[in-house]
């Protein structure tokens, strides 16, 4: 009885204490903001960052939310080459660079400059594939990319990206995140926690993975962050059971699966009311999109109903994992009402250090894989009507050298190119992009930016520009200061925008 008590005690006191600093801490300061806290039952949804912020909205985080202002597009499909693929290869087209083939790097080149692998003094490379124009654009696409050159005229290029991040983690955080450090929020999630979702079976951020392994940074580059981990992307496979652990165990129906749920859920109520934690809200709203997803993503991950001319243009094999698979279910996500929709595919590192990695084949085959079905994206979603309303973005984290890698000053045994964070190549489509636009220069190398030169931060601002999105009003208070996707940087890439 005596330990009883002493419990009792101790419980009583922990609950009159940390109701007391979530008071404290989850509150606006104030009178007044005391008072509005009493009004609307709880005052932790002050401090998420958004002054229109609802009850109702806090109870159903994934509801649709007015944007800033009109946007063109309605979801994103952003296809993400992990491990960095080569734009001297793929869309810069340097004859210069062709001439001085074989020759030793200037020493000019090497200074002040960081590289992850060149040690020495390397030779300059130039390039494995053959390049003609295409469409009434003239857009430079290499014969690595026969199939894409087709669409030349629905693309616009953005050839001076740069990056200060030649690691691929930190750089694949970068680019998705907006910062090279774990903890930040995805750019799915920005997009999801600032609109919501439009299809509340759904989830509103959808990752799909190929290649065989998950990108350098892991599982962060498309995590919630300091967000509420609702706004975390769901990462569901083209293969199998499109999420793990969804299906019921044996001898549980789905009446008592939702009998369970309801039971869990009451108390995950009371507890936020008590506490006015957001996770609580969160992990409410996961339990109950885990119940509807029971039904709803079996369907739309099911490509077999697809009719034969659709697996042709793609060349999509159903029940295989495959980045053509992934980009035929990205087209079904966003037409079910999918805000983000995030494709990684691995194997895009060109050292070099063995067949798979060489410039002049391994490159060459992951084009292959991906050639076809990447533009038989476009095309699909064009002749459903969809592309205006659907922007699809297409990179890696950084660019390739000029130069051949060598690593303690010996040549790799295959042709190479080392990480380059001073200029690369990425392409946006649809969703209010003006098409056959070729932006940014770089030298007669392709070494350095020289005309147009944007940054990560950049490209991120315009593509929440594109969803009516203001990147610098889209904000979240942590750690008592309001952040955001583009830190304190970040301009609207005007020539991109239709």
């Amino acid at each position: 009885m005596m330990a009883d008590k002493i419990i009792n005690e101790a419980n009583e006191h922990y609950l009159r204490y940390v109701t007391r600093r979530h008071f404290l801490q989850n509150c606006a300061t104030g009178l007044g903001a005391m008072a509005l806290g009493s009004v609307f039952g709880g005052c932790n949804w002050l401090s998420s960052g958004s002054s229109s912020a609802s009850v109702a909205d806090a109870l159903n985080p994934l509801a649709p939310k007015p944007p800033h202002f009109p946007g063109r597009a309605r979801s994103v499909i952003y296809l993400h080459m992990a491990g960095a693929p080569s734009q001297l290869e793929l869309f810069d087209y340097k004859p210069e660079l062709a001439k001085l083939n074989n020759q030793l790097c200037p020493q000019s080149l090497l200074e002040g400059k960081k590289f992850a692998f060149i040690r020495g003094v390397p030779k300059m490379l130039g390039p494995q594939a053959v390049f003609k124009q295409h469409g009434e654009s003239g857009a430079w696409i290499s014969n690595y990319l026969p199939h894409l050159a087709t669409v030349a005229d629905e693309v616009s290029f953005l050839k001076a990206v740069h990056t200060d991040q030649f690691n691929h983690g930190p750089a694949q955080l970068f680019v998705h995140t907006g910062n090279a450090r774990l903890g930040r929020p995805s750019i799915g999630s920005w997009v999801t926690y600032g609109l919501g979702s439009e299809n509340s079976d759904l989830p509103g951020f959808v990752v799909l993975t190929s290649g065989g392994k998950t990108p350098d940074a892991g599982k962060s580059v498309w995590g919630s962050g300091f967000l509420p981990s609702v706004y975390q992307g769901v990462q569901c496979r083209s293969k199998g059971d499109p999420v793990l652990y969804l299906s019921d165990p044996d001898g549980m129906s789905r009446d008592i699966r939702k009998m369970s749920i309801d039971a869990i859920n009451k108390v995950n109520h009371e507890e936020h009311a008590t506490f006015g934690d957001p996770e609580t809200i969160a992990r409410i709203s996961q339990y109950e999109m885990a119940f509807k997803m029971q039904i709803s993503v079996p369907e739309v991950m099911d490509i077999s109903d697809e009719p034969e001319y659709i697996h042709k243009l793609y060349g999509t094999e159903p029940g295989r994992e495959s980045f053509a698979n992934n980009c035929l279910l990205a087209r079904k996500l966003v037409e079910k009402g999918v805000r983000f929709v995030q494709l990684f595919d691995w194997g895009w590192d060109s050292h070099g250090t063995n067949k798979n990695s060489a410039i002049n084949l391994g490159l060459r085959n992951k084009c292959r894989e991906i050639d076809r079905a990447q533009t038989a994206l476009l095309v699909d979603l064009k002749q459903r009507g969809l592309l205006d309303e659907v922007l699809v973005v297409w990179g890696g984290e950084f660019g390739r050298t000029p130069m051949q890698e060598n690593r303690d000053g010996k040549e790799m045994p295959f042709l190479g190119r080392d990480h380059h964070v001073d200029a690369f190549t990425m392409w946006m489509a649809g969703g209010g992009i003006k098409g056959g636009v070729s932006y940014g220069e770089t030298d007669e190398i392709g070494f350095n930016a020289v005309k147009g030169k944007v940054g990560v931060h950049d490209v991120q601002a315009t593509i929440l520009h594109m969803l009516g999105l203001n990147h610098e009003k889209l904000t979240y208070q942590f750690q008592g200061r309001p952040f955001r996707l583009t830190d304190v940087e970040g301009k609207v890439i005007q020539p991109l925008l239709a």
